[in-house]
């Protein structure tokens, strides 16, 4: 049985991440963060309490890491931990830089002196492209790096220590530069699930506005499970290297809005305004990523469209209000 730890386990990626590697018959190991409100910290990995091992870790504390690692001796290692929302990396720009680019050394340290036979996967990020696009108007591995917020600078210093420890050391480091991917699971401040939720709200009456930052910024949607499939893929290629996971396809904020509430059967300029206080300092305007080295070298490709993602997370959504609805309804009734 193969043993596989995961920082930021209680997240998005992290629960999906957990639930494949457990269907696949691993030993799954992995940290959240301590929250005051303890309730919060294992609502996506509540389910796979009897199938997982979880404990309380930071990425700031690499003695904790590196006893972790030493008890535990994994296969594969995992670290999706971060700090992991680029506007409000504006506001805490030092902390997201700490986890981001110095929780990606200290991991790294603790994997190269406890466990250094590992695979080790690392979470980059399409927003370590910034403002530059090819002149086919995509990103790829070879695209330069020219981020415009503390998020994209941070995980530039990450991607690139993988690349000087696998090079140094002889690990098997792998970056995996993963473009937006979303999901029921996603936190409710990122774009789409505010956009999802509000729209559900609107049309059970429950809101009657919603409030966004830039909608003509283009970006790359694809499905969280899809792209965790992609981290494991990548540790089962005998050599480390850096992958581009993404769709291949933009669409504006704008036009995400437009499908989810005419979907619903609402007009998305009847309810959608524009709050300046949502905008980036620097605004990243255009992602697109090229993901044709992952689909050739390791035959990946996503199972979600676009579409089918928002469905599904619109649908979860609306299942959830209208079931609050009707409890609430009931309790009057009583």
């Amino acid at each position: 049985m193969k043993k596989a730890f995961i920082t930021g386990i209680g997240g998005q990626d992290g629960s999906y991440l957990a639930e494949y590697l457990v269907e696949l018959g691993y030993e799954v190991h992995g940290i959240v963060r301590r929250n005051s409100t303890p309730e919060h910290q294992d609502t996506r990995i509540g389910h796979l309490t009897e199938k997982i091992h979880t404990y309380y870790g930071d990425l700031l504390d690499q003695g904790g890491m590196e006893r972790l690692l030493d008890n535990i001796q994994p296969d594969e290692i995992y670290n999706i931990g971060a700090q992991s929302h680029v506007r409000i990396s504006f506001d805490i720009p030092q902390f997201t830089a700490q986890t981001n680019a110095l929780g990606v050394l200290n991991i790294l340290e603790a994997y190269r002196r406890s466990c250094p036979n590992a695979k080790f996967y690392q979470a980059s990020s399409s927003e370590m492209f910034g403002l530059s696009v090819d002149d086919d108007e995509c990103q790829r591995e070879t695209t330069p790096m020219n981020p415009v917020s503390p998020y994209g600078c941070a995980k530039v210093f990450g991607y690139n220590i993988v690349r000087n420890y696998r090079r140094a050391y002889k690990l098997h480091a792998t970056n995996g530069i993963l473009f937006n991917h979303e999901s029921p699971r996603r936190g409710s401040n990122f774009v789409t699930n505010k956009v999802v939720q509000a729209a559900a709200k609107i049309k059970l009456g429950l809101q009657e506005k919603l409030e966004l930052g830039n909608i003509d910024s283009y970006r790359d949607w694809g499905h969280s499970y899809d792209y965790v499939r992609a981290m494991h893929l990548m540790l089962q290629h005998r050599s480390p290297g850096d992958w581009v996971v993404a769709t291949g396809e933009t669409r504006s904020v704008r036009e995400m809005c437009e499908y989810v509430f005419g979907r619903l059967g609402l007009d998305y300029k009847d309810y959608v305004v524009q709050n300046p206080k949502y905008m980036r300092p620097e605004e990243l305007p255009y992602l697109k990523g090229d993901s044709t080295k992952i689909r050739t070298e390791l035959g990946w490709k996503p199972k979600y469209s676009f579409e089918e993602m928002m469905d599904e997370m619109t649908d979860h959504w609306m299942t959830i209000y209208t079931d609050q609805l009707i409890l609430e309804k009931a309790k009057d009734v009583v």
